[in-house]
Parts: C-alpha cells; structure tokens; sequence
C-alpha cells in the first residue's frame, strides 16, 4: 500500500462524499429501511468473480468510516495484490442495513480502480525482460486523475507527469502555434528555448523547479535529429511504427544517450512487446486509463 499518499487520499474523501450523497440523495436508501430492521448485524464479504490486480480495498475502507461507524472492514487483500476467481477481497461486518447502503459504492471503486490496475498489470507484463516501462497519460475520468493514476501505480505502471502544472510537454498544436511566430523549420528550436526561459524565470511556482521536465513531440526522424541537439529530457515519439522506433533508438543512442524517447500511439496488448523491444525506455497507453472494463467484484452475505 505504500502507493497510497495524503493527495490520493484527500481526493478519494472528497469523491466518496460525492458518491454517497448521489447514491442516498442526501436522504435515505428506500429499500433498505423498509425491509431491514436497523438492529440487525451482519458480516458480508467482498469477493473477486475473477483474476486480476486489486485496488480500492483503501477507498472502500472510507467508504465505511464516512457512512457509519457501526461498519468495520476486514481486508485479507491490499491494493495492488493479484487474486484469484473467488478470493475473498476483505469482509465487512457491523449494522447489515448500513453494509447494504455501502455496496454499491464500494463496489463501483473497486470496480473501477481494479479494472485499471488489471489492465495495466497486462501491459507491464507484456514488457517485462525490456528496457521500457508502462506510463498514463492525461486521458483520466475529470477528478479521478489521483485515483486512478494510484490504480495505475498499483497494477505496475508509471505516472507521467499529473498535470498541465508539473512538467512542459511540447506537442504538435504548440508547434503549429509556434509556426506563427518562426518557419515550421524553426519551431522546435524556439519552442524549446522559450521553454527553458519561462521555466527559469518561473521556477518558484514549479513542482521541480529548475528541475523541470521538458518533453518534446516529434512526427518524424528529421524533427527527432533536431530535437535531439537541444537541452530536453524526453522525446515523445508520436505514432511512429516500429522500424523507424528502431532507427529513433539508434539516432538517440549517437546524438545524445541521456535523452529519454517514450511511444505513444497506436499501442495495445497485441503490439505493446514490438514496441518496447526497439530499445525505449518509455511507453505510454492511454487506454489502461480510459479503456480499462469494469472489474468484476461481488458482495455475498457471510452465514451467520
């Protein structure tokens, strides 16, 4: 568990008191008070219906502090552990009509963060043996980026950078912005320049301050051999296949070695391995994020 970190935990505190005030409409659940009797106690368990990587055994943990605090929560698997069809995840005991208020919304973060984690544990295996590693992108759902890049961290994966804040990432529109300003031939030279001014004048507002990453995007090798002569961390190389990755390993490796080159487009499950046996360092995949299906988890009534 040592991926989870006070903002993934301050986010997830404000989306499960969004998600229990949609979910009782700040009233009552129906169903519930009218056939459960609010003396009863009950134990159920959280249960795996297939293999995979777990994650959101910590939010569900929330869930039940906020809901009540007649619940308690008994987890025999913690994030980012792999289980097994049938696996008991971990067991919730206390009030059995607060449990059944609180399924539901446990089950939609588990859900949902396992999936991710799942998806990407795919990937990274996909990779393994390889000098490359499985990073996200951006293409996160709106104000679950913490939780699910900590569902990424949990599956294997990498984060790249969190925000439009904490890194400069020059890509084609920049570039086609910049066009404005210089010839298309010039505009990687200057975008880059003007980067590193900005950040040297901005450094105090800045995560990493002089540290800053500057990436940049390329299309083709002639803006990769240009790219590669200037004062950057990391070329992104965008939908390029994998023979001319090939010869982009090998420009890099005689420019300038200590430049990172990341893929980005067109990966899946199927052509991730071709890609990272070119010799990069850096994958991105914005479908473990964006593309990840529903992990299947139940909730079944322990006998009492």
């Amino acid at each position: 568990m040592t991926n989870w970190n006070e903002a993934v935990e301050r986010e997830c505190h404000i989306l499960v008191e969004l998600a229990l005030r949609e979910d009782l409409g700040g009233r009552v659940d129906c169903t519930t008070s009218a056939l459960v009797d609010p003396r009863v106690q009950g134990s159920a368990a959280f249960v795996a219906r297939k293999n995979g990587v777990v994650c959101g055994v910590e939010v569900a943990k929330v869930v039940c502090r906020k809901y009540s605090d007649q619940l308690s929560i008994q987890t025999l698997v913690a994030d980012g552990q792999r289980v097994k069809t049938d696996e008991t995840i971990a067991v919730i005991k206390g009030s059995a009509s607060a449990i059944l208020v609180v399924e539901r919304t446990c089950l939609n973060f588990l859900g949902r963060l396992s999936g991710i984690a799942s998806l990407t544990s795919e990937f990274v295996t996909r990779v393994a043996g390889t000098n490359a590693k499985i990073f996200d992108t951006r293409k996160t759902t709106p104000a679950f980026r913490h939780l699910e890049k900590y569902a990424v961290r949990c599956g294997g994966g990498q984060n790249h950078r969190f925000g439009l804040f904490d890194a400069i990432l020059i890509k084609d529109n920049h570039l086609a912005f910049a066009a404005a300003s210089v010839t298309a031939e010039q505009s990687i030279e200057w975008a880059v320049s003007k980067a590193r001014e900005w950040i040297a004048d901005h450094q105090q507002e800045l995560p990493m301050g002089l540290q800053t990453i500057v990436q940049i995007e390329v299309d083709d090798l002639q803006q990769l051999e240009r790219a590669l002569v200037l004062p950057i961390d990391i070329v992104l190389l965008d939908n390029m296949s994998v023979a001319d990755i090939v010869q982009a390993v090998k420009l890099r490796n005689t420019i300038q070695p200590s430049i990172e080159l990341e893929i980005s487009g067109g990966v899946n499950l199927d052509s991730v391995r071709d890609f990272a046996s070119t010799g990069v360092e850096r994958i991105s995949v914005g479908a473990i994020t964006h593309s990840a299906i529903n992990f299947d988890i139940g909730l079944d009534w322990e006998v009492q």
